[in-house]
């Protein structure tokens, strides 16, 4: 079982150093989201809300615009997409003349 051990953690040591960045920035994060929902937990739930609604807005459309939303909800972006704006779109109109 000690011989389990040591390979572990001689894998542990020839990992990147690029690894244990982001581990560390998850660590990191998780933490800080811990820290940011207690003080949303106290906060009138309002403000919360509306706070929470204008994020979720804006990483949507964030999504739509440049169409790198997560695999599954791809089916529900490509509904939405052809109402609102995209980048593929505005890049293709920026060489044309505007229309009168």
């Amino acid at each position: 079982m000690l011989l389990l051990a040591v390979t572990a953690m001689e894998k542990l040591k020839t990992l990147p150093p690029a690894v244990w960045v982001k581990i560390g920035i998850a660590v990191a994060a998780f933490i800080i989201s811990i820290l940011v929902l207690r003080r949303v937990m106290k906060m009138n739930k309002i403000i919360a809300a509306i706070i929470g609604f204008v994020v979720v807005t804006v990483v949507f459309f964030s999504w739509v615009y440049n169409r790198n939303e997560p695999k599954f909800l791809t089916p529900l972006v490509e509904r939405i997409a052809p109402f609102f704006p995209s980048a593929g779109s505005c890049a293709s109109r920026q060489g044309t003349t505007p229309k009168p």
